[in-house]
Order: structure tokens, then sequence, then C-alpha cells
């Protein structure tokens, strides 16, 4: 069974940087879309940013600029790159896989000083 699996969140000051990792395990064809999603505590899980198996990107408004998406297909693994991040940040990040409908277990990212 094909599992997402999500790794590099932490907490980081106001303004650094981490890098998400999402890897598909078992899974020999990559995914057409994959996306990043978040939830913060007490709100709704909200999409941050998508990508295509050709690369094609989308970001939520609050991201452009600050995050970028990409992936490697030949390891089915997608990547966040989060920069000068901001308190507002801070949530519970979860990868996307479709078709399929999978979700990752979610990787906890703290922006505090």
């Amino acid at each position: 069974q094909v599992q997402l699996v999500e790794s590099g969140g932490g907490l980081v000051q106001p303004g650094g940087s981490l890098r998400l990792s999402c890897a598909a395990s078992r899974s020999r064809f990559p995914f057409a879309f994959m996306h990043w999603y978040r939830q913060a505590p007490g709100k709704e899980r909200e999409f941050v940013a998508g990508i295509t198996s050709d690369a094609s990107t989308t970001y939520v408004d609050s991201v452009k600029g600050r995050f970028t998406i990409s992936r490697d297909n030949a390891m089915n693994t997608m990547y966040l790159q989060m920069n000068n991040l901001k308190p507002e940040d801070t949530a519970v990040y979860y990868c996307y896989a479709a078709p399929g409908g999978l979700w990752g277990q979610g990787t906890q990212v703290t922006v505090s000083s």
C-alpha cells in the first residue's frame, strides 16, 4: 500500500527557513497532482501549494514569493521550501497526492521567537 511520509518540520524563528519533504513509498509511478495543505489550531485545513507531474505550480496568496514547491518524479518526492517564515505559518503541514486521495500524517511547523 502506498504511503506518504512527511519530514522536515520543526521550530524556527520568524524570518527563518525550513524545507519540508513528502516521500511516496511503494509507488511505482509519479502522482498527477501533489499538494501541501496546513491546519493551524482551531482553523480548517487550507491549501498551501500544488504541483502537477509536469511541474506546473500554484500557491495560496499568503505564501507567494516565500514558499516554493517542487518535486522529483524519479524519487516520487515532493518538497516545500519555506523562506521568511512568519508566526501565522505555524501549523501542521500535510501532503496530499492524487489520484488516490492519499494524505500523509503531517509534520509540525512552529514559527516563534
